[in-house]
């Protein structure tokens, strides 16, 4: 599997003669031949995860392929109502809406709300009290199996999305005249690449789900999946069939009898149009291993210390050389900017690049761009073909104080 393609590598070739620090870059010509199939189906209202990426280009291609935006702070929303997009388009979803994030987003026209507490029914009806609208709520769900049965979200660790069945089986819904209560969210998992485990787990949640709603007294006309749809980051990996998927969540779909099935598609949906250039500084053997130190790292892409897995990496240079085993790190001052162990040709030197791919999703947004105050890396984006700076490179007079 290749993650990486002829033209894309020819545009980066060009950018790295002028561009001295590391970048981002985003095919939107394949991001947009990747979303369209997506959309081309009635099964599942499809809303964009813009916690994946945020950018205003990806965006915008988003909203040209039909999909809706899930937000969850006010900088988010900001950003997609900037790029033109109706706030009647936008979910809020996310675990801290306070009472003033609330007023905002009434403010600006939201009409759609995942509560993920009692706290938040009660503001969320207040404020819509005050400002003499309805909302349509759906409650978030966060399932625990009974011990000594096999968990199909592989454990059952406490987190702070949403509340269990018997915490919501407190809430009295006629208390609470200005919402309008349309469904129940469940996500519970992340970056899954088996269609047979996805459905095995929907099927598996409905059961308590259809209880839920009928004991609280509220038809289930929207059931939200959430999100956790997979992306390879191994060559060895598979990719996902949508296709397969889709007729999974066609059966899904009618065996909870519901009018709508949500989703909110992050890295599925953005992770592989998106790679990350970063310039070597130097390869050193240490201890028996060998070493690679970039001009980038975790203050870019922390996804590879979060979670103990890396972004696929190849040279940008094409070489011959046999190839061996190098630890990559970045230049901060703690162990935790490591990058990776990846097979690359041992001919590399300070004066070659790196790229890393499917970081189109829970890149640079995601990162710790300040620390050790390096420069804030480049965004750019090919579109039609051709190259544009979306962000340019910045160094640290540029937000220090």
């Amino acid at each position: 599997m290749s993650f990486l393609s002829t033209h894309v590598r020819s545009h980066i070739n060009q950018l790295v003669e002028t561009e001295q620090n590391p970048f981002f870059i985003y095919d939107l010509d394949q991001l947009s031949n990747h979303l369209k199939p997506l959309t081309e189906q009635n099964v599942v209202k499809l809303w964009y995860a813009v916690k994946a990426n945020p950018l205003s280009k990806v965006i915008q291609t988003l909203d040209k392929c039909g999909f809706n935006f899930d937000v969850a702070s006010s900088g988010e929303l900001n950003q997609v109502l900037k790029q033109g997009i109706a706030a009647e388009r936008v979910l809020n979803t996310g675990p801290a809406k306070s009472k003033q994030q609330i007023a905002h987003f009434l403010a600006a026209g939201v009409r759609t709300f995942v509560a993920e507490s009692l706290n938040q029914v009660t503001w969320l009806n207040q404020a819509a009290q005050d400002n003499e609208v309805k909302l349509d709520i759906l409650l978030r769900v966060q399932l625990r199996w009974p011990d000594g049965e096999k968990n199909p979200l592989g454990g059952n660790s406490l987190t702070p999305f949403g509340l269990g069945c018997e915490q919501w089986q407190t809430l009295t819904i006629a208390d609470y005249q200005q919402l309008n209560f349309v469904g129940l969210h469940i996500f519970q998992w992340g970056n899954m690449l088996s269609t047979e485990k996805l459905a095995q787990l929907w099927s598996q949640m409905v059961p308590p789900l259809q209880q839920l709603s009928q004991s609280l007294g509220f038809k289930l006309d929207v059931l939200d999946l959430g999100g956790g749809l997979g992306i390879p980051y191994q060559a060895n990996e598979t990719r996902l069939n949508w296709p397969v998927l889709v007729d999974a969540l066609a059966t899904i779909k009618q065996a909870a009898g519901v009018k709508e099935l949500w989703m909110e598609l992050g890295r599925y949906a953005v992770g592989e149009c998106g790679h990350y250039i970063n310039p070597v500084v130097e390869q050193k053997d240490n201890f028996g291993h060998h070493q690679l130190i970039t001009r980038g790292g975790i203050h870019h892409i922390l996804r590879p210390a979060v979670t103990n897995q890396a972004f696929p990496a190849q040279l940008l240079r094409q070489s011959s050389a046999p190839t061996h085993s190098f630890l990559v790190h970045g230049p901060l001052c703690t162990a935790l900017d490591s990058l990776g162990e990846h097979q690359l040709p041992n001919d590399v030197t300070e004066t070659d690049h790196l790229i890393f791919s499917q970081v189109g999703a829970y890149g640079f947004t995601e990162s710790m761009p300040y620390f050790l105050c390096h420069e804030l890396a480049a965004e750019y984006v090919i579109e039609n073909n051709v190259v544009s700076c979306i962000r340019q490179s910045e160094s640290a007079d540029y937000y220090l104080r």
